[in-house]
């Protein structure tokens, strides 16, 4: 019988309990979230030549596919200067300057240069906000600007708005289906970097686009074995050889050849963007036999005749915290 022990329901209690974000956690993070943005504001209205404009919430914690695990929290802040530095060490301390301006009740160590960003560390909750900036295009009708990109440290053109729609016009589609594979998704990766180390390259962005190009494809994500085996039998059946793109923002007839990348996976919102541009022969091949082993695990498990080796199975994509 299919799936005759770990079930559709098992897959919901597990994320429940192991992989997603609690509601009310999530709501203390965009309260947090929300209380610097009005302090922003607030200085803002009172210093209009301050050179910054406002704070977009981003990353998972605004998409809604933010793991239990998360511990800081994307933000945005649009930079509007014509005095703001255009490299990125510059502006990057130009920015802390001005944020603690903004917020004078905090020590100095707690506004300090991240990864490509500004963070900044609340003692209390041992939360932090990566804060990048976004050099503003001026009455841009898209809200668009342009960034320094985390991995590859290029300056790349964005938008926040637009990223976070791509993401909502997915989640009306499959309701929570959607961001919920996502999650299960990025909790495998997790798992996988932590067992191989940093020559597993898997960025979560890159998960999202693949499930979104599934789902446009027809994918059901309704029973949640199913659609993991149907996610991790694409990647290996494909090799990821193909190229990924969208046409939210754009005609067919506007996407650009396949390039020469092992895998080219475009920006929804920036078609010049290939997300794994980076990413080398080895990259793919060691994600896909990732992939691989897990797809192997999940089949296994459908055809187990005992319920403590369809656990097993489960634990070989999941780690050894699952549990049913």
């Amino acid at each position: 019988m299919r799936d005759q022990f770990i079930k559709h329901t098992d897959l919901v209690s597990f994320a429940d309990s192991s992989v997603n974000l609690k509601r009310e956690d999530a709501k203390e993070y965009r309260d947090q979230v929300n209380r610097l943005r009005s302090m922003l504001e607030g200085f803002i209205a009172e210093n209009p030549d301050v050179g910054l404009r406002k704070m977009l919430l981003s990353g998972s914690l605004a998409k809604g596919t933010a793991l239990k695990s998360l511990n800081d929290i994307d933000v945005a802040v649009h930079v509007t200067s014509p005095d703001a530095p255009t490299g990125e060490a510059d502006l990057l301390d130009w920015l802390i300057e001005e944020l603690r301006k903004v917020y004078p009740n905090m020590n100095a160590d707690q506004i300090s240069r991240g990864n490509h960003c500004v963070r900044i560390s609340f003692r209390g909750s041992g939360l932090d906000v990566d804060v990048v900036p976004i050099y503003e295009i001026k009455d841009d009708p898209l809200d668009r600007g342009y960034l320094y990109a985390s991995d590859s440290g290029q300056r790349v053109l964005t938008s926040i708005p637009m990223h976070l729609e791509f993401i909502r016009t997915r989640k009306r589609t499959c309701e929570n289906h959607y961001a919920q594979m996502i999650r299960f998704a990025k909790f495998w990766s997790s798992k996988r970097k932590a067992a191989i180390g940093p020559s597993f390259r898997c960025k979560s962005y890159l998960l999202e686009l693949v499930m979104a190009s599934q789902l446009d494809s027809g994918a059901v994500f309704s029973n949640y074995p199913d659609a993991l085996e149907e996610f991790f039998a694409y990647i290996v059946k494909s090799q990821l050889a193909d190229q990924i793109a969208f046409t939210d923002f754009f005609r067919a007839s506007e996407i650009p050849r396949r390039g020469q990348n092992p895998i080219e996976v475009l920006d929804p919102v920036n078609l010049d963007n290939s997300i794994v541009a980076d990413y080398t022969t080895n990259d793919r091949a060691r994600l896909v036999e990732q992939a691989e082993e897990a797809l192997d695990a999940i089949s296994e498990a459908r055809h187990a005749t005992t319920k403590g080796r369809a656990v097993e199975c489960w634990k070989e994509v999941f780690g050894p915290t699952f549990k049913v």
